[in-house]
C-alpha cells in the first residue's frame, strides 16, 4: 500500500468479512472506522508473521501473510478485537459468566497450525 489511506479491494473485502466477524451489521449506527480494523489485521498479520520467520526481521521486507494463513489471521483480529477493554484480564465473573485471562497475547491454540520456516544461514 502506498499509503494508510489507500485500500485495494483485497483489503477492503477483508474489512468487511471482519466486520461480519465482529458481529456488525451493515445498517448500524455504530460502525468500526476500517482503519481500525485494517490495524487489527495488521497486528493478525504480524503475529503469524512473527511464528513464520522467528529469526528472521521481516518488518519493512514486503513479506506478506500467505494466503493460506489468511482465515488464521482473520480468527485473530477478531479475537483481538473482541478481548478490547479486557486485555490481560484476571478474572471476571457476572451472572454466570466467568473470563480469566492468563495473558494479554494471542493464544498459543491459535498460532499452533503455522509451521515456521526453516532455512540455511547465508
Amino acid at each position: 500500500m502506498e499509503n494508510e489511506n489507500s485500500w485495494d479491494w483485497e483489503e477492503e473485502k477483508r474489512i468487511e468479512k471482519l466486520r461480519i466477524l465482529i458481529g456488525e451489521k451493515p445498517n448500524s449506527k455504530r460502525r468500526e472506522d476500517a482503519s481500525v480494523l485494517h490495524t487489527y489485521l495488521e497486528m493478525a498479520g504480524d503475529a503469524i508473521l512473527e511464528r513464520m520467520y522467528p529469526f528472521v526481521d521481516w518488518k519493512g521486507t514486503g513479506y506478506t501473510v500467505p494466503a493460506k494463513y489468511e482465515s488464521i489471521q482473520m480468527k485473530i483480529a477478531t479475537y483481538l478485537l473482541n478481548k478490547r477493554g479486557a486485555e490481560g484480564q484476571v478474572q471476571h465473573i457476572e451472572n454466570g459468566i466467568h473470563r480469566n485471562y492468563g495473558d494479554a497475547d494471542i493464544p498459543e491454540s491459535m498460532l499452533a497450525g503455522i509451521a515456521p520456516f526453516i532455512g540455511v544461514p547465508k
